[in-house]
């Protein structure tokens, strides 16, 4: 992790959870901090910008505040679905996508992108028409008229946003956009993790859904346990990690592809 020292790191979602964590181990690993939220954090980030992802404008605004090198970019930032399918992809996926292209050339040779996706992803292949349909509206569409046209309901919207992300990170690494440059992208995927809107994600999945998940592996992840790997995909000793999703979650895909597969 000393190879994170001196780089410049953009971590949305500072404000708590997973994004405070990355961005304080960040900083004690060396890195110069940028933190990004729609709330102030609580706790000290090397710089911070108040910004709003969840629309093209805001994006834009948020680019405009930025240096003009970076050598790492952290979407950590997502909702959990509870306000709905369209706000919640306009954070999760279509907000992040366009951070990332608009950073894109900002980003050092041999750069990195982490987003951070979920183990709620893991059905893109069963949905795979769909989240291809979607990952392939370039630009900051109307959200709203895309979860109508794909018909994606409200309670939908977490675990289908997470399906785009994973589809996109594997496309991505190989877009000119970035392969040009040398620059990674990849995907962290936890399982459930006791941040502050865990309580939400039992709204919005089902607290048999998160109880389950939970127990096939012992227990709920934390902050802690995630923070290490996104950074660790930051890092020089990630270099030849590419298009890749990491599932962080104490062994629960392993659990869930033994049973579905039979193994």
């Amino acid at each position: 992790m000393t190879m994170l020292f001196g780089k410049t790191i953009l971590i949305t979602g500072v404000a708590s959870g997973i994004g405070a964590r990355t961005a304080e181990l960040a900083a004690q690993l060396g890195a110069d901090v940028i933190g990004a939220d729609v709330r102030e954090p609580t706790a000290p980030v090397g710089s911070f910008v108040k910004a709003d992802i969840s629309s093209k404008a805001g994006v834009d605004e948020l680019i405009a505040r930025l240096p003009q090198r970076l050598d790492a970019l952290c979407n950590v930032a997502g909702l959990s679905g509870n306000t709905g399918a369209a706000s919640t992809l306009a954070v999760n996926f279509f907000g992040l996508r366009a951070l990332s292209e608009g950073l894109a050339p900002r980003l050092r040779e041999g750069g990195a992108i982490v987003n951070v996706a979920s183990i709620a992803g893991y059905g893109w292949r069963a949905n795979l028409n769909r989240a291809a349909s979607m990952v392939g509206i370039e630009g900051f569409p109307d959200v709203a008229d895309v979860v109508c046209t794909h018909a994606v309901r409200n309670e939908e919207g977490y675990p289908v946003s997470k399906e785009l992300l994973l589809l996109w990170t594997f496309r991505a690494a190989h877009q000119d956009l970035f392969k040009r440059r040398g620059i990674r992208v990849n995907a962290v995927s936890p399982g459930p993790v006791e941040t502050p809107i865990l309580k939400q994600f039992r709204t919005v999945l089902g607290d048999a859904r998160v109880d389950s998940d939970i127990a096939r592996v012992g227990r709920a992840g934390t902050s802690g346990d995630i923070a290490p790997v996104v950074l660790f995909l930051c890092s020089d000793g990630a270099r030849w990690i590419n298009g890749a999703n990491l599932p962080v979650d104490g062994g629960l895909e392993a659990s869930i592809n033994a049973e579905m597969f039979g193994f």
